[in-house]
């Protein structure tokens, strides 16, 4: 039996989607658990399934019989066969290996298959890994190894399901304080996911307070916490997080960065400290053994460094949350995060939060600005690798950014970009404050403060803003530059200006709740190339984008 639906299914695992049918938006929820999109042009969609996207849907809680019905529902002609038995198998290997705690033999590992126990040990990769066998379903697992074998063990076909349990860790009381504040029910669920998995990600949109869910998970653990963050900014946002929305006191709460090495009950470390060399070595990673932690969190999860990576293997005992807005690392690791984190547990599309007021909607632009003659000449001249560079700081986008500056007059606006140089020429021109990595910590938090309160409505910011910044009145954002095609990087800018404007700020029904988010980009260049690969990024949660002229946006700024 076929169908008119929106979607067409292939049986070289990719799915179409097309876009402009009726049931597009509901076709593409039911697929997003686990479909990977790989390219978004205007009218068909394409999507990946991919074994490591099967088999987090299969650890989120989702069965073949809801991935092939959602298949089958929506699709236009008839779905290949030996495809839903692809998809039921490879969902299938998911939990055929578990690693389990034995009374009497300790870390085991346990098949209910003795071909594919045959097949493992016989790997040369597993040597070392595991020991002899105690019957022809169980061998042995070296306790030290046991994230190393899970990394093993997915890259031969065949992840398994860690239900060996975890170390309590040193108690310690934490409450949620909810005070003149709730928290909301995708919150509380996605703790409570993470929890029943024991160790796992949560996938929520910037904005839909991931610190709230890390907060949840750490009173469910009630012992000593490790956090990791992107930086010194954000370590400070948790702590004061942290201390108004729950018990904890400020004394219990260590930071642990370039400037300060306190080690607390809860101790907030920055990737970059943990990840700074010396001799050779990484001495700070020491800190992940300081104290008898009951839970190690992960803000960002998709920019966790290589050494962090290591040193996690060795960490499988303790309970482990990551969170971010998106599973898509820029290097490929996602399998390691999957294995040495763990799999995903809860994901709430941006759009279904959106839906439920949580996040403000949002309105996507691409403003392609063509370039000057002698700009168009510069970059055909130029090698290939300056010519991204040349692109995104072409003096042609200059006109196009303050005139949207000038449409959004009194908004509060972030002027977002790669390039130092570029803006600090684009701050002058503005008359207004740039936030880099340059400019000290003490400073940042003075001018972001002054942005919340309302004292500037103009920021200019480089990449540090990208990530746990917390800037809930930025309403207008507008891209000026990007770090190549980084769907993470969009993540980030974007969620910048989700946080619900009228919740925040106390507006009257009538006030106009969207957020504006810009990309600026120069036409028939490599930054087009660039731009249309972030764009993936905000296809996959939802958002459409719209796609003008430099000029429609000057005509729009004279008449305002």
């Amino acid at each position: 039996m076929t169908h008119d639906g929106p979607l067409i299914v292939q049986s070289d695992r990719t799915v179409l989607l097309e876009v402009d049918h009726p049931l597009a938006a509901e076709a593409r929820a039911a697929i997003a658990p686990f479909a990977e999109l790989e390219r978004a042009p205007e009218h068909v969609h394409t999507y990946r399934l991919t074994p490591l996207g099967l088999w987090n849907a299969r650890a989120a809680g989702h069965d073949a019989e809801q991935v092939v019905d959602a298949l089958l529902s929506f699709s236009k002609y008839p779905v290949p066969a030996n495809l839903l038995v692809d998809i039921a198998e490879t969902m299938g290997r998911y939990g055929i290996l578990r690693i389990d705690q034995d009374p009497a033999h300790g870390l085991v590992l346990t098949s209910t298959d003795s071909a594919v126990l045959t097949q493992v040990r016989r790997s040369a990769r597993t040597k070392g890994l595991i020991g002899a066998a105690i019957d022809e379903a169980t061998v042995l697992v070296h306790p030290s190894e046991r994230g190393h074998l899970k990394q093993v063990l997915l890259k031969l076909g065949w992840p398994a399901e860690d239900v060996a349990g975890y170390v309590d860790g040193e108690a310690h009381p934490i409450a949620l304080v909810e005070n003149g504040w709730a928290v909301r029910p995708y919150q509380r669920e996605a703790a409570r996911a993470f929890w029943e998995g024991g160790s796992g990600v949560v996938v929520l949109p910037c904005g839909a307070g991931k610190t709230i869910v890390g907060a949840a998970a750490m009173a469910l653990a009630g012992a000593t916490t490790l956090i990791l963050v992107t930086n010194t900014v954000s370590a400070r946002q948790w702590r004061d997080e942290l201390i108004a929305r729950t018990t904890l006191s400020a004394d219990e709460i260590g930071e642990y960065s370039g400037a300060r090495k306190q080690i607390r009950p809860v101790t907030i470390a920055t990737y970059q400290v943990i990840t700074t060399k010396r001799n050779g070595l990484h001495p700070h990673l020491e800190l992940f053994g300081a104290r008898d932690w009951g839970l190690v969190l992960y803000d960002e999860v998709h920019l966790l460094p290589a050494p962090v990576f290591r040193m996690t293997a060795d960490l499988q005992a303790r309970r482990r949350l990551g969170l971010t807005a998106t599973l898509v690392r820029e290097d490929g690791r996602e399998e390691d995060v999957f294995s040495l984190i763990g799999p995903k547990r809860y994901d709430a599309p941006w759009r279904q939060i959106e839906a439920q007021g949580w996040i403000a909607p949002a309105d996507c632009v691409e403003v392609r600005v063509d370039l000057s003659e002698d700009e168009r000449m510069a970059y055909a001249m130029a090698e290939p690798d300056v010519r991204h560079r040349l692109a995104s700081t072409a003096a042609s986008k200059d006109a196009v950014i303050e005139a949207l500056v000038r449409a959004h007059r009194g908004t509060p606006t972030l002027v977002i970009g790669q390039y130092v140089d570029q803006l600090e020429e684009l701050a002058q021109r503005l008359d207004c404050p740039i936030i880099s990595g340059n400019t000290p910590n003490h400073r940042r938090e003075v001018i972001y403060q002054e942005f919340r309160d309302g004292t500037i409505d103009l920021l200019v910011v480089s990449k540090v803003a990208n990530f746990s910044i917390d800037l809930p009145a930025a309403q207008v954002a507008i891209q000026v530059s990007g770090t190549f095609g980084s769907r993470q990087e969009e993540a980030q800018r974007l969620g910048r200006l989700l946080r619900p404007k009228q919740r925040l700020a106390g507006h009257g029904a009538g006030h106009d709740n969207t957020a504006h988010f810009y990309t600026v980009v120069a036409r028939d260049t490599v930054d087009a190339d660039f731009a249309q690969h972030r764009q993936r990024f905000l296809t996959e949660q939802g958002y459409a984008y719209r796609i003008i002229a430099a000029s429609e946006v000057s005509a729009e700024a004279d008449e305002g």
